[in-house]
């Protein structure tokens, strides 16, 4: 079976982050959203991948390459232009086989639900149930088969959305080349389904259970604890001194160092050359990617740290998602509980929107640094190449490249 994964998206809601990669590439557990969902696909039965690529293409085809390390083949489409998913699938129609998958690249799914779309006998789509619709595809459903399907409704009919997993055959095809321009200005895929059922074309639903959208920051947070969760024992490739202890899971890759007085609570996934401690404290669900060093003295609780970063003294960082690259000075302090102890909010395309989070730190974008003693309040968005002077508070949105004192 051939999957079309459609991995050319820039996602600005993902700022500060996917400023300088595609938001497929951006890590969880130490793996680029992407390949999590490939190996899915992998264990599904697919062995042949389409990725329609085009924001930061470069990066997708270095990491990824022809897919053999994956235990795939792997092809590339570039879309010029992100002008939608059917204009994604237009880009791709000469690589199709008779049967495909098409999937999102920015979201996670499970194997098994995989699976159970791949035996559908039609063409079908995933859906699942959620509590807030608004962001999503919604469909409306009647005896296992859409009968309409909305694309970000305001007042949602239903709650159940489109999860972004479709069955096609090459029938679809004649529907996307017919699909106008929407309102929001793209060729959407939606509506050349909608298209196709209005034609008396059969499109099974499929409910899915193990699924994750990642389309906030935030969002890499919750995907990490869940993966995180399903570690099963602990893999040690690298050097724990004496002196340190272990509790739980973890996963130390080769040729790093936890140093002694270091005390880690599992799940915790540690990449390879990395320096942690001595009498460093790592909580549960954290993930430390290659060539970090998180030094003496410092805590790091439930967040995601991108390769390359260095926290080397007497810091706390809480529920945060670090970039690459990054300098975090000795006394950096990121706080991650309001004090009213609401949900925090964050600024997101220069509107203020809740997390949905009772605790959530700072996302601080590639290169940025900070000075000795910086404050990082709750929900603060730090762009990528900053510089923060000594004793500085941060609060709210910061710009790429902004200097602040």
């Amino acid at each position: 079976m051939q999957a079309i994964v459609l991995a050319a998206g820039e996602g600005r809601r993902m700022y500060p982050l996917t400023r300088t990669r595609p938001k497929v590439m951006l890590s969880v557990a130490n793996m680029p959203i992407l390949e999590h969902l490939l190996l899915e696909l992998v264990a599904a039965g697919v062995d042949g991948v389409v990725l329609v690529v085009g924001y930061y293409d470069d990066v997708v085809r270095a990491y990824f390459g022809d897919g053999k390390r994956f235990g795939l083949k792997i092809r590339y489409v570039t879309q010029q232009n992100q002008l939608g998913t059917a204009d994604a699938l237009r880009s791709a129609a000469h690589l199709l086989e008779d049967r495909f998958l098409m999937l999102n690249g920015d979201a996670w799914v499970g194997r098994d639900d995989i699976s159970r779309i791949l035996e559908a006998d039609t063409m079908a789509l995933g859906v699942r149930m959620v509590e807030n619709p608004r962001d999503f595809g919604v469909v409306e459903a009647e005896g296992g088969r859409v009968v309409r399907i909305i694309e970000k409704a305001s007042q949602p009919p239903t709650n159940l959305i489109n999860a972004g997993i479709y069955h096609f055959n090459r029938e679809i095809l004649e529907f996307v080349e017919a699909t106008p321009l929407s309102k929001r200005g793209e060729y959407e895929i939606t509506d050349s389904i909608q298209m196709a059922v209005d034609e008396g074309v059969l499109f099974k639903t499929i409910k899915i259970g193990r699924w994750m959208d990642m389309g906030y920051p935030w969002d890499l947070l919750r995907a990490n604890e869940e993966i995180l969760k399903g570690m099963v024992g602990s893999e040690i490739l690298g050097e724990i001194e004496d002196g340190a202890v272990i509790k739980g899971s973890i996963s130390l890759g080769e040729g790093s160092i936890i140093r002694s007085g270091s005390y880690i609570e599992g799940p915790v996934v540690i990449g390879r050359n990395c320096d942690i401690g001595p009498n460093s404290f790592l909580r549960p669900h954290t993930a430390i990617d290659d060539h970090c060093h998180i030094g003496a003295g410092v805590e790091i609780k439930n967040s995601i740290i991108m390769s390359g970063t260095k926290v080397p003294h007497l810091s706390y960082l809480g529920d945060s998602v670090i970039g690459c690259g990054c300098n975090l000075g000795a006394g950096t302090k990121i706080a991650n509980l309001r004090l009213d102890g609401r949900d925090v909010h964050a600024t997101v395309g220069g509107k203020s929107i809740s997390t949905g989070r009772r605790k959530f730190g700072a996302v601080i974008g590639d290169n940025t640094r900070t000075g000795i003693n910086v404050t990082i309040n709750p929900g603060a968005m730090i762009g990528n190449d900053v510089f923060v002077g000594p004793g500085a508070v941060v609060d709210g949105d910061i710009q790429p490249f902004a200097r602040v004192f």
